[in-house]
């Protein structure tokens, strides 16, 4: 449907946009778009707990169990859980997803706005391993908690936090935490199929807020975002490091993923986003002097829920992003490695 792409580099940026905004009107896609990022949500999040960290307001060893809300009584953790653990997908938490309705028809999911405290409920029905704790395992409750335990530490709701705290003093001018609909201008659409009826999902009532994937943003705003980061911009030298750093037995530091450099010895640092609709990528240098983004809206196709076979398919494009930004700014770096 819609292929949109920013690359940053020293000495300039490239921008562009193929396809469609929607399947209705046919709307030509623009690279200021914006588009629902999915998971790239959480390393938004990840700096605003670091942020938290630099203000000694709660360290990232300290356990979290008796300072978010509702977090002993729905989760029952089986141990202290720590705020390393929630950020790095360590501490074997539930995922919340597996505790919603499995039934192929998805619309009264997408319906309903799913709150942090709700997430944490529902999460608490499946169960929690204590063999688990310790592990990566990755799960969206992590940072549903992480999501609480911002508003809690800093006396403010976390949409308003994160506006505060990470998109204005890093410039991003187009993301937000806010309900978009099918009306607004400058969106990308997303499609599902159902019993082979289109299904329009750019409705987002189902994540507003939501701090493991909520944010809407557009390309140059994630490009800004992990610039920022790793420029040094955003969080402490010190908080970076840690951010950087994998606790876990997987490529995942505190809300990034780390994947080799093709020009450098140091590692490279992602966000990735998957939903149903929408496969977002953002990558940056670890030095912050190059990054690349990319989203593509996925085209009409089953859940998972009616065809097991679309989940590979929406994991095969979003690996397909990943590598394509890698591989350009593989091209870029060398380039300036030469001149």
């Amino acid at each position: 449907m819609a292929a949109v792409v920013q690359i940053r580099w020293p000495e300039g940026e490239w921008s562009r946009a193929y396809g469609v905004r929607d399947l209705e009107t046919r709307t030509p896609a623009q690279p200021t778009d914006r588009v629902q990022v999915a998971s790239v949500t959480k390393t938004m999040t990840a700096v605003a707990v670091l942020k938290l960290v630099d203000d000694h307001l709660i360290a990232l060893d300290d356990a979290v169990n008796d300072v978010i809300p509702g977090f002993a009584s729905a989760l029952k953790p089986p141990e202290p859980i720590t705020v390393r653990q929630l950020l790095s997908h360590t501490s074997g938490i539930p995922e919340v997803n597996d505790a919603l309705p499995r039934d192929i028809d998805f619309r009264p999911v997408l319906s309903q706005s799913l709150t942090m405290e709700r997430g944490l409920q529902l999460a608490g029905t499946v169960g929690w391993a204590s063999a688990d704790v310790g592990s990566f395992k990755y799960s969206n409750t992590n940072y549903l908690a992480l999501g609480l335990l911002i508003q809690t530490l800093r006396h403010k709701p976390y949409a308003e936090v994160m506006q505060e705290e990470v998109f204005s003093p890093l410039g991003l001018k187009n993301t937000s935490l806010s309900h978009v609909g099918r009306d607004e201008t400058g969106l990308l659409h997303g499609y599902v199929t159902l019993r082979g009826e289109r299904i329009d999902t750019t409705d987002n009532t189902s994540t507003v807020g939501n701090p493991a994937g909520g944010a809407v943003s557009t390309m140059e705003d994630l490009n800004l975002l992990m610039a920022g980061i790793f420029q040094g911009r955003a969080v402490s030298a010190s908080s970076l490091r840690e951010m950087k750093t994998s606790p876990g037995f997987a490529p995942y530091g505190l809300g990034v993923w780390e994947r080799a450099d093709g020009c450098s010895k140091d590692s490279r640092h992602e966000g990735l986003g998957s939903f149903w609709d929408y496969q977002t990528g953002v990558v940056s240098s670890a030095d912050g002097r190059y990054q690349a983004a990319m989203t593509v809206t996925t085209p009409p196709m089953p859940t998972e829920l009616e065809d097991s076979s679309a989940e590979d398919k929406r994991r095969n494009l979003n690996s397909r992003i990943e590598s394509t930004l890698n591989e350009a700014m593989d091209q870029l770096c060398m380039q300036g490695t030469v001149k």
